[in-house]
């Protein structure tokens, strides 16, 4: 049974994997879009999405947490630089699985992962988005209308008899 195992370990070693992840997401950071199949597509969102959250804040602690994870100081850099700044409004789902269909030799399932706001057939171009107001839900007041002025049935009207000659 499986329970409580959330990891795709993905046929790999802890190192192996660990590897391979840290690549794939230096590659993504670097080049905004890479292709590869869709178990390791959904790995690296995991992977890589609280590396781009930790970038919004740019301090030297939140730099060396993020170079632990991806080993390359010019991927940290531009993650740092340009990635973080177009996404810094944005809370979250800094990655897009584009499914492609089957690869020919394994029929493994492929797709092209990609940050998001650096594909410019999805984005809007003019302005930059305005922030959203953020609203409260809190719960909803009672009408201070009397108690009087509810919708009441009207009286039923009586219908003239017919009459009859």
């Amino acid at each position: 049974m499986r329970h409580g195992k959330k990891i795709n370990h993905l046929s790999r070693t802890h190192e192996h994997r660990t590897a391979m992840l840290s690549n794939m997401a230096t590659s993504l950071i670097m080049h905004k879009r890479i292709k590869t199949t869709v178990a390791k597509a959904k790995a690296l969102q995991k992977y890589v999405d609280p590396l781009i959250t930790k970038s919004k804040e740019d301090s030297t602690h939140s730099r060396r947490i993020v170079f632990k994870y991806l080993q390359n100081k010019f991927a940290v850099t531009e993650l740092f630089r340009e990635v973080s700044v177009k996404v810094s409004t944005r809370p979250g789902g800094y990655t897009r699985i584009i499914k492609l269909g089957t690869r020919l030799g394994d029929a493994a399932e492929m797709c092209y992962i990609e940050l998001v706001d650096f594909n410019q057939t999805y984005v809007k171009e003019g302005k930059a988005p305005a922030k959203k107001a953020t609203v409260r839900r809190s719960r909803a007041k009672k009408a201070t209308a009397p108690a009087t002025a509810k919708t009441e049935a009207p009286a039923a009207v009586e219908a003239p008899a017919a009459t009859e000659e």
